[in-house]
C-alpha cells in the first residue's frame, strides 16, 4: 500500500491522529463493496507518495464504525483532513482533481519544515498558523493598491499587500470555524510597515475607515520596526480573543510616515475551538465487559 497506513481499529486511529503530531492527516473513510472506493484507491496511494511530509491512512468503516460514528461519515468515500487533532475540512467522492486540491490547501500550512519536531514547526509554544481557518474567498481590504492586494499577503511567498491612496487600510479575516487568537506576526519593510493599529471582532460586516476612527476596537497596538523585520509574534490580550469569527485589522499609519503601507506577511496565531479529541470517545458498539 505504499505510503497508506491501513487503520485496524478505532483505537489506531486514535494513535495515529495524537502521533502525527503538526504533519497533515489526509483519512480515506473507505468500504470494501464500495465501488467508487476502488477506484480511488490507487489515486489515494500515488498522492501519499507525492506528499511525503503528509500521513495518509485508510478507515474501513465495518471495520472501525465507532471512528466512523464519531467522525460523522455518512458517504463513501469520504476524505477528512486533521492537523493536531483538529478537523480542517473534508471532500466526499471518487473525485481525484478535488482531493488533490484539499490536500494542496492544506498541505503547506503550519509544516513547511517538514519531519522536525514540534517545537521548530509551532510559531507559538501550543498555538498553530491559523491560515487554514481563514476562508480567503470572504476576506476584504479596504484601501489596498489593484496591483498589490490582500490575498498576496496572506502567504509567504504570495507578493505583498500595499494601500492605496494613503497609508490606512482595514483588513478583515473571515474563519471557517470560531477560533482563538494569541498573538499575530507581521512582515514588513522597516519604513513603510505599519505601526498603530485597532483590533476588532466578530463585526457584522466590514467596517468603514470613519467606524474604525470612531469605535472602541478589543485592542489597540504599537508595531515596533523590529517586530517587522524579525517577524516577531506580537501577542494579543488572548482573553479577549477566545472566541474569533472575524478579526478586522485597521492599520491607522505606518512607521515613517510614508505614503502607502506594505505588508510583506500576515500570519494569525492561535488555536480552533473545536478539536477532535478521540480522548472523550464513546464505546456505541457495545457495553464495557461484553465478549468480543
Amino acid at each position: 500500500m505504499g505510503a497508506v497506513r491501513i487503520i485496524d481499529d478505532d483505537r489506531h486511529f486514535n494513535d495515529e491522529l495524537a502521533n502525527a503530531g503538526p504533519k497533515l492527516v489526509v483519512v480515506d473513510f473507505t468500504a470494501s463493496w464500495c465501488g467508487p472506493c476502488q477506484r480511488i484507491a490507487p489515486v489515494f496511494e500515488q498522492l501519499s507518495l507525492k506528499y511525503p511530509r503528509a500521513v495518509f491512512l485508510k478507515v474501513d468503516v465495518d471495520k472501525c464504525g465507532d471512528t466512523a460514528s464519531v467522525q460523522n461519515v455518512r458517504a463513501m468515500p469520504t476524505f477528512i483532513f486533521y492537523r493536531r487533532r483538529t478537523r480542517l475540512g473534508l471532500c466526499q467522492g471518487a473525485d481525484p482533481a478535488g482531493l488533490e486540491s484539499k490536500i494542496q490547501q492544506f498541505y503547506d500550512t503550519g509544516d513547511s519544515q517538514g519531519e522536525t519536531d514540534d517545537s521548530t514547526t509551532d510559531p507559538v509554544s501550543g498555538h498553530m498558523d491559523l491560515s487554514s481557518f481563514i476562508m480567503k474567498q470572504q476576506c476584504e481590504c479596504l484601501n489596498e493598491s489593484d496591483h498589490h492586494t490582500f490575498p498576496q499577503c496572506l502567504n509567504a511567498d504570495g507578493g505583498y499587500l500595499q494601500s492605496d491612496e494613503d497609508e490606512q487600510l482595514i483588513m478583515s479575516l473571515t474563519f471557517s470555524q470560531p477560533v482563538k487568537v494569541h498573538s499575530l506576526k507581521i512582515k514588513a519593510p522597516a519604513e513603510t510597515g505599519p505601526k498603530n493599529l485597532k483590533l476588532f471582532i466578530n463585526q457584522p460586516r466590514t467596517i468603514d475607515f470613519e467606524m474604525a476612527n470612531s469605535n472602541t476596537s478589543v485592542q489597540n497596538l504599537t508595531v515596533s520596526a523590529k517586530d517587522l523585520e524579525e517577524e516577531n509574534p506580537i501577542p494579543l490580550r488572548y482573553v479577549k480573543f477566545q472566541n474569533v469569527q472575524n478579526l478586522q485589522i485597521f492599520v491607522l499609519d505606518n512607521q515613517s510616515g510614508a505614503e502607502t503601507t506594505r505588508i510583506d506577511h500576515l500570519v494569525v496565531i492561535g488555536s480552533p475551538i473545536s478539536t477532535t479529541n478521540m480522548g472523550e470517545f464513546k464505546r456505541v458498539s457495545g457495553k464495557k465487559g461484553e465478549s468480543h
